[in-house]
């Protein structure tokens, strides 16, 4: 009987563990209203860009903020609010002033980059697959999509990043004033880590 009862917990840890336990587990506090909050330290928004002689430009913001809702539906949602003035091109000081001035991010006169994801499942981070929302650069907003890499352990988030990637046009958001020097694809990049709530 003590057997027989030590199996059946196992059993159900084991499905909760696959399941419920791990769907929630990009949210600790996975309770309708609650939020998360993540961990910019941890975590790295950037972009790739390629000039029109083939080098490849690797760009990041140094200074970000943002959360994941728990909706009352259970569903997920992400808000980001990155500093256009902190856009930095690696070990280039001059593409540097070209992305943060008014021919590509206009940081003075739009000092900020914002995404709100639609909602989606909060099984998302952990199984992979696309994530769609409201990207606004310079004032335009558009819808884009993000596609989430499947996570590599129980807690995507907290025990391993959660690896996303974009592509947007230059050209669609009004920052193609350097379209002779820089093509318009950009590929936004990002490795995300949540602060643990427990």
């Amino acid at each position: 009987m003590v057997h027989a009862a030590g199996l059946l917990l196992r059993t159900l840890a084991g499905l909760c563990l696959s399941s419920v336990c791990v769907a929630s587990a990009w949210a600790t506090a996975d309770a309708p209203g609650q939020s998360l909050v993540l961990d910019t330290k941890r975590s790295e928004i950037g972009f790739n860009l390629r000039t029109r002689w083939g080098q490849q430009l690797a760009g990041r913001f140094d200074d970000w903020r943002g959360d994941i809702a728990v909706l009352g539906d259970g569903r997920h949602q992400v808000r980001l609010i990155l500093d256009a003035g902190s856009v930095e091109i690696i070990d280039s000081r001059a593409y540097t002033r070209v992305t943060r001035g008014p021919g590509v991010f206009d940081a003075a006169r739009f000092p900020e980059v914002r995404f709100v994801s639609d909602p989606y499942p909060a099984t998302l981070a952990r199984d992979g697959g696309e994530m769609t929302g409201i990207l606004s650069i310079r004032g335009v907003q558009r819808r884009e999509t993000f596609r989430i890499a499947a996570a590599e352990c129980a807690r995507p988030g907290l025990d391993c990043d959660v690896i996303g990637e974009g592509d947007v046009r230059r050209s669609q958001y009004a920052m193609d004033r350097w379209s002779y020097a820089l093509a318009d694809q950009v590929r936004f990049t990002l490795r995300i880590r949540a602060l643990d709530a427990r």
